[in-house]
């Protein structure tokens, strides 16, 4: 299987102190683009893979920022320019040289507005895969409801869907996230899932290996379970594969499950066995936590060796 991969989602203005400590009282900070859709694109594309993104920014410098920071990562970027609302903002502040806070500025947002209408005619032609996340639905009740019409009209046009479930305790409730994931696993082909958020559906956190078999009894035919520093563990097609992580100096963690999902859709895309994707994603993983931003750190394809070799410099 080859082709484009088509997502959508809100990307945001991102705001982020360069020093540890209360933000309230740091003079020096950084400007950039963050959300979880557009890491992933930015991480798919690195790796050789053609995607587009679709989603609603707001008429200001922060809405231009953003679709020219993705234009030029050579993103296919479908963006409405919503004149009424702003562009979304994310803060992540250093509290202490190994706690990060994110705090978001997204009621309201031109992001928010996102809805079954703004997904253009043809927005499937040519694509393979549909890849959605559980932070949109969880913005308003308008873009809850365009998730489900994308992922229904990719079905229907014969795309694989990939869901990663990205729960967001500041955008709504454990109990609401867990009813929209059992509404939409049924039709996900795969789905990424952090322990904790695989135990908002289960219930429990019995270990990976059950909750990946009772995400799999709710549809997917591939699970995968992030551990975070402890690697993964994937169900597929009801064999389970063990992948360990890749052991690093972690300088920022957000936006390392952005870049996990890419190496994995990147390799199911070129048809490579679950062994290839799980190493592929928990590479890209890695690189992302080494440094500030996120998606900064994504590597290309060239670059995957890299942390393997024996000497620091490349000559």
């Amino acid at each position: 299987m080859s082709g484009r991969v088509v997502t959508f989602g809100e990307v945001m203005a991102l705001v982020r102190s360069t020093n540890p400590g209360m933000i309230a009282l740091t003079r020096d900070a950084q400007l950039g683009i963050g959300g979880a859709e557009g890491n992933f694109a930015v991480a798919l594309k690195r790796l050789g893979t053609d995607v587009s993104w679709i989603g609603r920014v707001g008429q200001d410098s922060f809405g231009q920022m953003v679709t020219r920071e993705l234009r030029a990562e050579g993103i296919d970027v479908h963006a409405i320019v919503d004149t009424e609302a702003p562009t979304g903002m994310m803060v992540k502040e250093s509290r202490t040289p190994k706690n990060t806070r994110v705090s978001y500025y997204r009621r309201g947002s031109a992001g928010s507005r996102l809805s079954a209408e703004d997904l253009p005619a043809g927005s499937f032609q040519g694509a393979a895969l549909l890849h959605v996340t559980g932070i949109t639905p969880a913005l308003s009740a308008s873009a809850r409801a365009a998730t489900l019409y994308a992922v229904e009209s990719a079905r229907a046009a014969g795309l694989t869907v990939s869901l990663d479930l990205n729960f967001r305790s500041q955008l709504w409730s454990g109990q609401d996230a867990a009813h929209f994931y059992r509404r939409i696993l049924p039709l996900v082909d795969i789905v990424f899932a952090g322990d904790d958020e695989a135990a908002l559906i289960v219930g429990t956190n019995p270990g990976p290996t059950a909750l990946a078999s009772a995400l799999a009894d709710l549809g997917p035919t591939e699970v995968v379970i992030k551990l975070g520093d402890q690697g993964c563990y994937a169900l597929v097609d009801g064999v389970g594969h063990l992948q360990d992580a890749i052991p690093v100096s972690v300088v920022d963690t957000v936006g390392a499950g952005d870049g996990f999902v890419a190496g994995y859709i990147a390799e199911y895309l070129r048809g490579e066995p679950v062994r290839k994707r799980l190493l592929t994603a928990v590479t890209v993983g890695a690189f992302a936590c080494m440094v500030p931003g996120d998606w900064e750190g994504m590597p290309f394809r060239s670059e995957l060796d890299l942390l393997g070799a024996k000497e620091p410099v490349s000559r």
